[in-house]
């Protein structure tokens, strides 16, 4: 691109497809073209009404894309699935999920791309729970013209990658089964009863059963059995005792012949949580029936989940960065009193 300072009076066909650099009044005080606009016919049919003044001017040379065009290439580099392209406000597009689901970035991608000179992509971070409507990235060119050999770049590493940077994986429904091996009083049964089949609905999940059974191994393991046989696609098993290798529940998950998935959570509160799976069925630990209606570690693992792909080791290690669950980390957990959003564009 060529660079160039004309008076608004010099202005004629030769500077078609020349771009502003800054917003463009007519003698109202009007603005007349925005920054980052295209002198196009329609503009200089009309540029009497402009007003004299300096402009600063973008000459495009051969192989350089305006931003707009750019920036919507930019966009369908790093945008995966779940996700909307908006359309450029200021030359920025702003990615949405279309979906309710767990946004995934693959951050070293992201990064790369943005070690590609005049290109920016940008994203919430990895393994946050969104809603339809929920702004998850953007991207934006940062010069008003971009080389057409920049995008490629981007285009060709995503390519040779194999997957998009961001995606937002859709929950799919699951038939959740559910034991406790605590003794509540009926209040207590009732209130957690309640806040699991509330956070299931929102993850479009069914609850199949819900049952309290005695403090004994066998009685663990035939439950588990049940579960299975009846088509439980996840297992929630409330109660015991974790430190404690002789606990009912964890024997029982060994007669079943459960693997342990990952056994504590490099998170605080939560630390003891497990995961272990029979078959393809997870087994997921809640905390005690009476905190459960808290935000726990599970909440943060149930995301994943809830997706339909399993559950691995790496999903609960990765709980470590940002592990520390004080108040600022709230957004990190699904809002079951929500179903979407509706942020909108802002202009900067």
């Amino acid at each position: 691109m060529k660079a160039h300072e004309l008076s608004s009076s010099e202005i004629g066909p030769e500077h078609l497809g020349w771009i502003l650099t800054a917003d463009l009044r007519d003698r109202d005080r009007k603005r007349f073209m925005r920054k980052g606009a295209t002198i196009d016919e329609a503009a200089l049919a009309d540029w009497l009404r402009v007003a004299e003044v300096v402009l600063h001017l973008i000459e495009p040379e051969p192989g350089d894309l305006h931003e707009d065009v750019a920036g919507r290439r930019l966009a369908e580099v790093v945008a995966g699935t779940g996700i909307l392209i908006r359309p450029p406000v200021q030359s920025r597009l702003n990615l949405a999920s279309t979906v309710k689901g767990l946004l995934r970035v693959d951050r070293e991608l992201l990064l790369a791309i943005n070690r590609i000179e005049g290109l920016t992509a940008f994203s919430l971070l990895d393994r946050q729970p969104v809603l339809p409507g929920k702004i998850v990235a953007g991207v934006k060119t940062t010069p008003i013209t971009v080389r057409e050999e920049l995008v490629l770049q981007a285009e060709q590493l995503v390519t040779e990658t194999g997957h998009k940077p961001v995606e937002v994986l859709a929950y799919e429904p699951q038939r959740v089964a559910v034991f406790a091996t605590e003794g509540l009083n009926e209040r207590t049964r009732a209130r957690f009863r309640e806040v699991i089949q509330k956070k299931l609905r929102w993850y479009g999940s069914e609850l199949v059963d819900l049952r309290f059974i005695e403090t004994d191994a066998s009685a663990v393991a035939a439950t588990l059995q049940e579960y299975l046989d009846a088509g439980a696609d996840v297992i929630f098993a409330a109660g015991g005792n974790t430190i404690d290798p002789l606990d009912p529940i964890l024997v029982g998950l060994q007669r079943s012949g459960a693997e342990m998935v990952h056994f504590g959570a490099p998170a605080h509160p939560g630390s003891m949580f497990w995961v272990a799976r029979i078959g393809r069925t997870p087994v997921v630990n809640l905390a005690s029936c009476s905190m459960y209606s808290r935000s726990t570690v599970a909440d943060l693992v149930l995301p994943t989940i809830m997706t339909g792909r399993g559950i691995e080791s790496e999903d609960v290690v990765q709980l470590a960065y940002g592990g520390v669950l004080d108040r600022e980390m709230s957004f990190r957990f699904p809002d079951y009193d929500v179903e979407e959003v509706d942020e909108p564009d802002e202009e900067e």
